[in-house]
């Protein structure tokens, strides 16, 4: 049993890759079953009997793949994942990684606690990480690994928090967001502003510009009660998404987010609308993966589009202080770390326990009924007893010493000193130890 996961992020993988690999909530159940439909029916998992633990992460920044499984599934995830996304798996290797193991700990591990965010500590990643697994539990494909993998995870990213300093100065897409639109408007209370979708990031950036009191703020999703919902608790009005391209040309900054898996803003609709704005400017920002905005729209005069990779140069921030928390969350990170791998190996050690258990008994009962035969002959009890504890004796020697006698070499001293340590704990003479007096 190992874990690994295979993703792809913001660091490895440009935008519109991403975009292939992301997948909604709605998307991750079905789409979990497919995978252990497909590493089942894989020629790599036919040795083991059941499917692989799974989990799927999928933001605006990453998608990637937790599996706690056999070593020999990692090709094949690779290969599913490449097929998801319409390339080949070479093409997918060039900008995604695969971490096993401790490694694949220390990475989930970080990216719950914000230090492989775009954003270094944002906080909106943890609860994407709870949410993806609520999904994958109740998809049934979370086992007792990946369980404990997340949950320590979680527990790591609430002591990095609660400890450090990590994000203490970190500044947010949303709050990005606002500092670029007051850079190209004088006064965000003169402009109006159109929220499109009504996701947790939609109202994260709706809350950041709803403290700047714009003249007007509106909400445009494709569920209209779930929009009017967000909307009530701006102030802002819901329009249906079907009437966005009538409306574009009343807002002077529009934001997107949605799950949509094509642009719902179009290059002909953002110039129909700067022509009826009679080319006033628009500030545009896409904070979708994939897309909602058309890419060939950034091209047009009066208009300042920004995609969420164009956020990241904004929100860095550095410093001896930052540094320093991130050293410390490093270090708790690590504490976690070789804590859930003494756990793994421990747990990897379970089928072999099971194995001797089951091995002892059957020599126990082996014996027992040998000696209970002899008993009801009318043997002697002392020497039924002392048959009897030297049959388990030799059942019990008898692998090790037939192992010590074939081994020759170093191989033999490291046995030795295996078995010295395995067996004679209480001697005070260890023979492994002892030069040979004969």
């Amino acid at each position: 049993m190992t874990v690994f996961a295979l993703g792809l992020n913001h660091n490895s993988a440009p935008l519109d890759l991403r975009g292939r690999f992301a997948f909604s909530l709605e998307q991750l159940a079905p789409t979990l079953h497919g995978f252990r439909d497909q590493i089942l029916a894989s020629r790599q998992s036919k040795a083991g009997n059941s499917g692989p633990e799974a989990t799927i992460l999928s933001t605006c920044n990453r998608t990637e793949l937790y599996v706690a499984g056999s070593q020999t599934m990692v090709q094949p995830a690779v290969d599913w994942l490449a097929r998801i996304g319409g390339v080949s798996s070479a093409s997918l290797m060039d900008h995604a990684y695969v971490v096993e193991g401790s490694a694949a700990a220390r990475h989930a591990f970080r990216v719950a606690s914000g230090l492989d965010s775009m954003v270094l500590g944002e906080p909106q990643i943890l609860g994407q990480m709870k949410q993806a697994v609520r999904e994958a539990t109740q998809a049934g494909t979370v086992g007792s690994t990946l369980h404990q993998l997340f949950q320590r995870g979680f527990s790591v990213a609430k002591e990095v928090r609660s400890s450090t300093e990590i994000g203490a100065h970190s500044i947010s897409m949303a709050a990005a967001s606002v500092r670029l639109a007051s850079q190209l408007f004088e006064d965000l209370s003169q402009i109006k502003v159109l929220f499109v979708g009504a996701g947790e990031m939609i109202e994260l950036v709706a809350t950041h510009f709803a403290a700047k009191t714009p003249k007007a703020m509106a909400v445009a999703n494709r569920t209209l009660e779930r929009g009017e919902k967000l909307a009530g608790r701006l102030g802002a009005e819901a329009i249906r998404l079907a009437d966005l391209p009538q409306r574009l040309h009343e807002f002077d900054a529009v934001i997107s987010c949605t799950a949509s898996s094509l642009p719902l803003i179009g290059l002909g609709a953002v110039e129909r609308a700067l022509k009826a704005r009679k080319h006033r400017p628009m500030f545009m920002v896409d904070l979708a993966v994939p897309r909602d905005i058309e890419p060939e729209v950034a091209k047009l005069d009066d208009v300042y589009l920004y995609t969420v990779d164009e956020l990241a140069g904004l929100v860095q921030s550095a410093g001896e202080k930052r540094q320093a928390a991130v050293a410390q969350a490093e270090a708790i990170i690590e504490t976690g770390v070789q804590s859930f791998v003494h756990w793994l190996g421990q747990r990897n050690t379970v089928p072999l326990i099971q194995a001797l258990n089951a091995q002892a008994d059957d020599w126990r009962e082996h014996e027992v009924a040998r000696a209970r035969k002899q008993l009801a002959r009318g043997a002697n009890v002392d020497e039924v007893l002392e048959a009897l504890s030297r049959g388990l004796t030799q059942k019990m020697l008898h692998g090790t010493l037939a192992e010590l006698h074939a081994s020759d070499g170093e191989h033999r001293v490291q046995l030795a000193q295996t078995v010295s340590r395995l067996f004679l704990r209480s001697s005070s003479r260890n023979p492994a130890e002892t030069p040979n007096e004969h």
